[in-house]
């Protein structure tokens, strides 16, 4: 990773996103979200570049990097499964989703299939507490998820 693998349309996009805060480091997080977006994962190379560009330590993306649940910094299948893991939606059946995607996938939870086609993860929140249990896909959500839904989504990836 480095200047080089960043297209000039990214580092355009990435200009402009830094253009719209009072500080540069005001703009790490949505940065961060870009350049994952861009290069698939957070890579210490990738950290090491946000750093410079932005003027932070290392250290400083890292610590940041490492504390959202939707930045990655190992590299995730074409597709991301988060599945929602606060306590509505653990009391009504998050755990059994995971359970369910870990044995029909092969994979356990923070695992890419062996395709390479799809990440499952856990997110603290996805803030549906009234449709629990909840994930997202692809940054989509979907709610009242049960395994048959999560049959068809999984049927619906990996045909893609």
């Amino acid at each position: 990773f480095g200047s080089t693998m960043i297209s000039e349309t990214a580092r355009r996009r990435f200009d402009a996103l830094i253009g719209r805060y009072p500080e540069k480091r005001s703009a790490l997080i949505p940065l961060l979200h870009e350049v994952q977006a861009e290069v698939g994962h957070l890579s210490p190379e990738a950290v090491d570049w946000v750093a410079g560009y932005l003027g932070l330590s290392p250290a400083d993306v890292m610590s940041v990097a490492s504390f959202y649940d939707m930045l990655s910094l190992e590299p995730t299948g074409k597709h991301l499964i988060y599945v929602c893991q606060n306590l509505t939606c653990t009391l009504l059946g998050a755990e059994r989703l995971i359970r369910h995607l870990e044995s029909r996938l092969g994979v356990r939870i923070g695992e890419t299939t062996a395709d390479g086609k799809i990440t499952v993860k856990r997110m603290e929140c996805l803030a549906s507490c009234g449709t629990a249990p909840s994930i997202q896909v692809d940054g989509v959500y979907h709610h009242h998820v049960t395994p048959e839904k999560l049959d068809a989504l999984l049927d619906a990836l990996q045909r893609d």
